[in-house]
């Protein structure tokens, strides 16, 4: 949304992008009580690469190096590391 907001020129996108980052920490804080802050930041962060690059690949045509791909890669393979290796909080 960011994007198509044209620097935020595009009211109706900016809002919508504002909104969606809201939406997310709708779901970000809960997880704050089960997962220490710096991991579930490094998994959001993760986790949103991903995802923006695969959207931006499909949606823009916006092409990446096979490099690239393979460093997206290692930052959603250190999410997962984190995940599986961190104790929950109350556990």
């Amino acid at each position: 949304m960011l994007k198509l907001s044209d620097g935020f020129q595009k009211k109706f996108y900016g809002v919508c992008a504002v909104a969606a980052y809201c939406w997310c920490f709708v779901f970000f804080a809960p997880a704050l009580r089960e997962i220490p802050a710096g991991v579930a930041y490094a998994i959001w962060a993760g986790a949103g690469i991903a995802i923006v690059t695969l959207f931006g690949r499909f949606a823009f045509k916006q092409a990446l190096r096979p490099l690239q791909y393979m460093f997206i890669f290692l930052i959603i393979i250190g999410a997962i590391g984190l995940n599986l290796t961190t104790p929950m909080i109350g556990s």
